[in-house]
């Protein structure tokens, strides 16, 4: 068994996405701070209406998959094919852009608090081109193990064996057979569990400090950065003197070029001039079928 330590730290920076919502983003804050797969993770986190409420308006999408996860708050989601769902407190979604598809992500409350996630996750080359799918996840269907130690994990993808307990995410398989788990851990209290070996994986801390590895004097991580784990098959983390909680998500790396502009991410810049071309002339979504 070999377990998996810190191996860079990327401390997130704020920035502005869609017609003005505030977040910070830590992976793919620039092309050198992807994990690949992973090509980008952002946090909203507000109180402040101004900072949320203009949401996200129509934008398109080509070559990778968007996974939002939601703490709290009520975002309504719609695309072009006439789909629409809702992303409410503890509920995510799940969707692959594939060849194209043009959607919308706008809050549906005017005050309170919004906070969540959303992280990108490449498709590999001959999966860049298939059809649109995305999947509404309600809060309810995300399974969830109490540990004894007070804490929880919450499993949105991939599977989880704890205290006796198996539990399977409503996202399983694909093929970067990603992990994306919320855990929520008391002050002192110790999360251990299997990682595939040869899977990406990192941390991402957004409340209280953890360590990983069992000497908890070393390698912390503070809220708002993303912790890349070097190899292994085991991770431990541990809560520091009060709770905390973080997302862990491991997938497997794809070891393909990476062409990126904007909302289109493909192999080679000649397929992202072509995903600019037929975006311009309505023909990014013109073989989109519904899922």
């Amino acid at each position: 068994m070999k377990t998996r330590t810190l191996q860079q730290l990327i401390t997130a920076i704020p920035t502005t996405d869609g017609a003005g919502v505030r977040l910070s983003r830590s992976i793919g804050k620039a092309s050198s701070f992807r994990l690949d797969p992973f090509l980008m993770l952002d946090e909203f986190s507000s109180n402040n209406p101004d900072d949320y409420i203009a949401g996200f308006p129509d934008h398109p999408h080509r070559g990778f998959e968007t996974v939002t996860y939601m703490l709290e708050g009520y975002m309504l989601h719609k695309d072009h094919l006439g789909n629409q769902g809702e992303l409410k407190s503890g509920g995510a979604q799940w969707m692959a852009a594939g060849r194209g598809i043009i959607h919308s992500e706008i809050p549906q409350q005017e005050s309170g608090r919004m906070h969540g996630f959303q992280l990108w996750l490449n498709l590999p080359a001959k999966e860049k081109m298939k059809p649109t799918a995305y999947k509404d996840i309600c809060p309810e269907e995300i399974p969830e193990v109490h540990l004894k130690s007070g804490g929880k994990v919450r499993a949105v993808a991939g599977k989880l064996e704890m205290e006796g307990q198996g539990l399977s995410g409503p996202i399983q398989g694909g093929t970067t057979a990603p992990l994306f788990w919320d855990i929520h851990l008391p002050a002192g209290a110790t999360f251990a569990h299997a990682i595939p070996a040869g899977h990406t994986a990192f941390i991402y801390a957004y409340e209280g400090r953890v360590s990983i590895g069992e000497d908890t004097r070393q390698n912390q991580l503070m809220p708002q950065v993303a912790g890349e784990l070097t190899d292994g098959d085991f991770v431990v983390i541990n809560a520091l003197n009060q709770p905390a909680a973080f997302l862990l998500v491991a997938a497997k790396p794809l070891h393909e070029p990476i062409a990126q502009y904007g909302p289109f991410v493909m192999n080679t810049q000649d397929e992202i001039l072509q995903a600019i071309t037929d975006y311009q002339t309505g023909q990014l979504t013109s073989t989109t079928q519904r899922p």
